[in-house]
């Protein structure tokens, strides 16, 4: 039995790399405030249908790395919706704060491309 791409049909969730510039002199901080991240900004990622997302950091460069899983079709609508919950974005600009984008024009998570997308190179299941 074949598989078929009709809407209807379960579809692989999605992996999403990125990577960030922190600033040194933010890392205690970003620590502190991702050891507890607001409630309402947890539920809006869970909404946003993102799963197994971890961030870590590579203090010899200072650089955030985030993954995750996306599990449905509309990653447009999805992030358009995180973009307008004003509780994320109140986070967002106290972490775009921290950091800098490696996105050339980039101007913060609210208005678009913030994090540094990579391309998946090698993957074992």
């Amino acid at each position: 039995m074949s598989q078929s791409n009709s809407p209807s049909s379960p579809q692989p969730p999605k992996r999403i790399a990125q990577t960030i510039h922190l600033k040194p002199s933010s890392v205690p901080e970003y620590e502190r405030i991702h050891a507890s991240v607001w409630p309402s900004v947890l539920a809006q990622i869970k909404d946003s249908n993102i799963t197994d997302y971890s961030i870590f950091f590579d203090e010899h460069s200072s650089t955030l790395f985030a993954t995750f899983k996306y599990v449905v079709q509309d990653w447009e609508g999805d992030m358009r919706r995180m973009r307008e919950n004003a509780e994320v974005r109140r986070w967002w600009d106290i972490t775009d704060a921290m950091q800098e984008s490696r996105v050339p024009g980039a101007t913060g998570s609210k208005d678009g491309e913030w994090w540094t997308g990579l391309a998946e190179v090698f993957r074992m299941e």
